[in-house]
């Protein structure tokens, strides 16, 4: 029997909490750096010893990079904020309509806010002792997945009531997800003039992560596979490659910029570039291949790059989001 001075505690509720990787909080200089900071702070995110890196990190790094990438945040930059703030919320938003009054779902950045911790204890606070954590990130990486669970492990270490704790596994064979890629983008590339090459871009990682186990490069590589045969488009060569290389290290390859000039210099005058590691439009999207990406094509005497949008949270998105979240919520629902 409850006595009767006990305080109220809210219990028995589901929770949803959706991760993307992270966003300064402005496109300038000051917040950028901040932003940067914890990112490449992050030991999973670069594995070089900290007696090592944090020196050239605090030097170099941040006394040179913030004030560039701020300006690249600036051209993409909307009314709403960051474009992945903005479609991460839109996102909670589409599946908590869709999901209904029995699951509370809240959204969260690894790094900048929201933040992963204090997402997790609103959703603890609102009575939610089952969460199923959901990181956007179809393909596994230790540099991306592994290091939202360990921010959620940080949180939980410092809790006395932990919630149970389900995490979405990477997606990037799942049935749902090729197929609402190909609808996706087999829509965007409805148009007069058809893209003779299609560019699948996947964000880099160093090579050493590959020699260290890490399932990245392979997960990316089965998507491009599957979504190839998909699109069902033989009419269309279909290319993988990987962007945003950082520093000296070897990196995945081949690398989108070399595989951009490489074709233009080919004789290719039309490509389309799709980033299927990426569950909605940002920097890399937006800035990197809508605007560098095109540059350095053109300039090379390519005619037209067209980059498609990511799955953000249009139907083909959601409804595949809903199907995987309902389907990991099994038992708890």
């Amino acid at each position: 029997m409850i006595p009767a001075d006990h305080p109220a505690v809210a219990h028995g509720k589901l929770g949803v909490l959706l991760v993307n990787l992270g966003t300064p909080d402005a496109p300038d200089a000051r917040s950028v750096r901040r932003y940067l900071a914890e990112f490449l702070s992050d030991r999973r995110v670069v594995e070089i010893p900290p007696l090592i890196w944090q020196p050239i990190l605090r030097g170099a790094v941040l006394t040179t990079r913030p004030k560039k990438s701020a300006h690249a945040y600036s051209q993409v930059w909307t009314e709403a904020g960051s474009p992945l703030a903005a479609i991460t919320a839109e996102q909670a938003c589409k599946l908590q309509e869709r999901l209904g009054d029995s699951v509370t779902v809240s959204h969260a950045m690894r790094y900048g806010r929201p933040e992963i911790g204090a997402s997790l204890q609103a959703l603890m606070d609102q009575g939610c002792d089952r969460i199923l954590l959901a990181p956007l990130y179809p393909q596994y990486s230790a540099a991306t997945t592994a290091t939202v669970v360990d921010k959620v492990a940080d949180k939980l270490r410092t809790m006395r009531w932990q919630p149970a704790m389900r995490t979405l596994p990477p997606y990037y064979d799942d049935p749902l997800y090729i197929d609402a890629l190909a609808a996706d983008l087999g829509a965007q590339m409805v148009q007069p003039a058809q893209p003779e090459v299609l560019l699948l871009s996947f964000h880099g990682m160093p090579q050493r992560t590959l020699e260290l186990g890490d399932p990245y490069h392979c997960h990316c590589r089965k998507t491009a596979r599957l979504l190839e045969t998909a699109l069902g488009r033989p009419d269309l060569r279909v290319v993988t490659t990987f962007q945003s290389r950082f520093g000296r290290a070897k990196w995945l390859e081949p690398a989108t910029d070399a595989v951009l000039v490489e074709e233009a210099r080919k004789g290719t005058k039309r490509i389309a570039i799709a980033a299927p590691g990426f569950s909605a439009d940002c920097l890399e999207t937006l800035e990197e291949l809508a605007i560098r990406g095109k540059e350095t094509f053109l300039a090379a005497g390519g005619e037209e790059l067209t980059v498609l949008s990511c799955l953000n949270a249009g139907e083909a998105g959601m409804d595949m989001l809903e199907a995987l979240v309902r389907r990991e919520l099994a038992g708890w629902v």
